[in-house]
């Protein structure tokens, strides 16, 4: 939605509460225990179809910015590049297993390639998302 939709002049038609201005950090991070997995797969089935119109309307070499990266200048084809390589950092949410086993987080030690943020507030943030899942499977534990 960001990365294949509003870095290349193409944003998504929905308005996401987890972007823009008053976000809470790390909110498109995880699922809060009010969303459905119906409002969360129908999101993800959209924002897909959204990427696949980008990718097909556009040439590797047309180019775009990435405000978060200070407004630098990126290709269709560094942004593919860019967002394959972030979804098989996540596939399987590996990292989230060996963040609980070990406590690190992120790409690489001394690059974790993370929002900044204290390690208190994420701890906080951890907290959080837990406490959601812990919500979720109470509101419908067949989803266990």
């Amino acid at each position: 939605m960001r990365y294949l939709g509003v870095v290349l002049g193409r944003p998504f038609p929905e308005e996401l509460p987890f972007v823009g201005e008053g976000a809470e950090p790390h909110a498109d991070m995880w699922a809060t225990a009010d969303e459905t997995r119906e409002e969360i797969v129908g999101l993800y089935r959209r924002a897909t179809a959204h990427a696949d119109a980008t990718i097909e309307a556009l040439s590797l070499d047309d180019v775009g910015r990435v405000p978060w990266w200070g407004d630098e200048v990126v290709t269709l084809h560094q942004v593919l590049v860019h967002v394959v390589v972030d979804t098989q950092r996540h596939a399987g949410h590996a990292d989230i297993v060996r963040e609980l086993i070990d406590g690190t987080a992120g790409l690489l030690p001394g690059n974790d390639n993370l929002p900044p943020a204290d390690e208190s507030s994420w701890r906080e943030h951890r907290r959080r998302v837990e406490q959601a899942a812990v919500d979720a499977g109470r509101r419908n534990p067949a989803a266990r």
